[in-house]
């Protein structure tokens, strides 16, 4: 960890890397959503897991349950990740984490039995919570954009790179005649990733905020002055840039800034750092209970209930991806820092929902045409391509802002922490979903799409009334922006519009002063807590002394 490769790179080559990095970091996580699908699907993977027999899923439970048990490796992963990172390094924090992804990719693909294919998919789930919980915190802080929703969108892209990679890899090797070759080479291709994570990971700079967290303040500098350009030493904005750092370092330290008490919102007063914690959380439920999951993980079953031939139902889950995902998520530039955030969360659950519907629609009437061959074939092309629909406005305008959103809401000082909720919220609706989906389409079939477009339109009015927009608002502001005791978005822009004026519209005053206020009612609760702890303590003194006192009368004897 001690090789320093980055000071022989040019500023702007570096930050290069810094983005190549966090793709290929990504790559590995959309890979694992596209490979299990198809890999659940082959026979010799359905014999040896014991998912059911002669080439069919008969018990999709536990199907569901062998997909899903990585997300819920991700649920420990993620906020352990935080402790790690913080303690010995981003750089090894996420070398760990790799580490994980490279076993448990080794061993779902030596698997012999489903318990060991479990215990692997655990192992790799912890690896990526640890990936996903580091890397984009970290490499946000070295490679800092003026558009960050831009800078977002070209960043997941690589998801679904991986995505398409594992479809395509799996519909290459279909053929072949080898019958654990089908699963077992794809599952072990998914480790290639996370090896050029391990080795690379050495030559980058570590997180300039650890190190000044850790007195190794010079290193900090010099690692600011390369990536932003080789700058010199003493330019202004660079002395800004590492004042800021020191600030927010100091700033963490405080109490309200514990994990723990993050989750239940203790000391932060007006922040709200709670509230904010669990907004993070439910965003992702909202994009996992959106219905991506059944696109990206099962779309070759879905293509297969629409009437599509296997061989057909393959090529397409990729063709979709490719031009839906890839395609789509470019396209997320255009409008994310426009529109803004929650526009574009409003028109995203919006045209999902009605294409849901209208899947759920064009499936139930082709299963029941099948006395007419011709029209149950049309209305299967119409379910396949509501699936396009659905997949093309869900990268352009709902995958970018909702990851992009829980890192907007926080101060800096407690962005890495507050955004391991996030990731939670990611872990626990991944797992979820992917467990309950092949149960879901065995019993439900089509009434599993009415049950997804239902709760996008229900996330229409969620998002609308609760979470404000932070398209084009300073760090300052968005602390403004939470400091009604209110949940709803008209309450804190009120709030946040009586503390500009009162301000004299000084955004930084009204933030200070906000700071200030809580700052003083938790030294007051401390004192509160602190007298009462004294008079606790004076009280259990006195009763001492009087036990003592009638001890001392009892054992005197009476002198008369």
């Amino acid at each position: 960890m001690g090789v320093q490769v980055w000071r022989k790179v040019p500023g702007k080559a570096l930050l290069l890397m810094l983005n190549l990095f966090t793709a290929v970091a990504l790559i590995f996580e959309g890979y694992n959503q596209g490979v299990m699908g198809s890999v659940s699907g082959v026979p010799d993977f359905i014999r040896v897991t014991q998912i059911g027999s002669d080439g069919v899923i008969t018990n999709a439970t536990k199907q569901g349950g062998l997909i899903s048990a990585y997300y819920f490796g991700a649920m420990f992963g993620c906020f352990f990740a935080g402790w790690f990172a913080d303690t010995y390094g981003r750089k090894k924090g996420v070398w760990l984490g790799s580490l994980f992804c490279m076993l448990g990719g080794a061993l779902m693909s030596a698997s012999q039995n489903a318990d060991m294919f479990i215990c692997a998919r655990v192992i790799a789930g912890i690896g990526i919570g640890f990936i996903n919980t580091i890397v984009p915190p970290w490499i946000s802080e070295l490679a800092r954009a003026h558009n960050r929703g831009v800078n977002f969108a070209f960043i997941f892209v690589s998801n679904y790179i991986g995505i398409i990679i594992a479809y395509w890899i799996n519909y290459g090797v279909r053929n072949t005649s080898g019958l654990d070759f089908k699963w077992r080479f794809p599952l072990a291709f998914m480790t290639l990733p996370v090896i050029i994570i391990a080795i690379t990971v050495a030559f980058l700079p570590e997180s300039p905020r650890w190190l000044i967290a850790h007195e190794r303040r010079q290193e900090a500098i010099d690692i600011l002055a390369k990536v932003r350009g080789d700058v010199h030493y003493n330019d202004p904005a660079l002395m800004a840039e590492i004042e800021e750092l020191e600030a927010v370092v100091e700033a963490s330290q405080h109490k309200r800034n514990r994990i723990w008490n993050i989750a239940i919102g203790r000391y932060s007063g007006r922040l709200h750092l709670g509230r904010r914690a669990w907004m993070g959380f439910f965003l992702m439920q909202m994009l996992m209970w959106s219905g991506i999951m059944a696109i990206t993980t099962y779309s070759g079953e879905l293509f297969k209930q629409a009437g599509f031939t296997a061989a057909k139902s393959a090529w397409m889950s990729g063709l979709c991806n490719s031009l839906g995902g890839v395609v789509g998520t470019l396209a997320a530039v255009l409008v994310i820092d426009r529109w803004g955030r929650i526009k574009s969360l409003l028109v995203g659950f919006s045209i999902q929902g009605i294409a849901l519907f209208l899947t759920a629609a064009f499936l139930k009437v082709a299963q029941d045409s099948t006395s007419d061959p011709l029209k149950a074939q049309k209305l299967g092309v119409a379910s396949a391509a509501m699936l396009f629909v659905f997949l093309w406005f869900f990268c352009m305008f709902i995958i970018v802002p909702v990851f992009l959103y829980p890192t907007e809401i926080w101060p800096q000082e407690v962005r890495a922490q507050g955004y391991a909720f996030t990731i939670f919220g990611w872990a626990t609706g991944s797992g979820l979903t992917t467990l309950l989906i092949p149960i879901m389409l065995a019993r439900l079939g089509y009434g599993t799409f009415l049950l997804f477009a239902t709760l996008n339109i229900v996330a229409i009015p969620v998002v609308y009334f609760i979470y404000p927009e932070t398209n084009g608002r300073s760090l300052e502001e968005i602390n403004l922006l939470f400091a009604s005791p209110s949940l709803l978005v008209s309450a804190n822009e009120r709030e946040y519009k009586r503390m500009l004026d009162e301000a004299g519209g000084h955004v930084a005053v009204a933030e200070r002063r906000l700071l200030d206020t809580i700052d003083a009612e938790v030294t007051e609760t401390d004192a509160r807590a602190m007298r009462g702890n004294k008079w606790i303590a004076s009280e259990n003194s006195e009763k001492v002394k009087q036990m003592e006192y009638d001890e001392a009368e009892i054992s005197t004897p009476n002198s008369t």
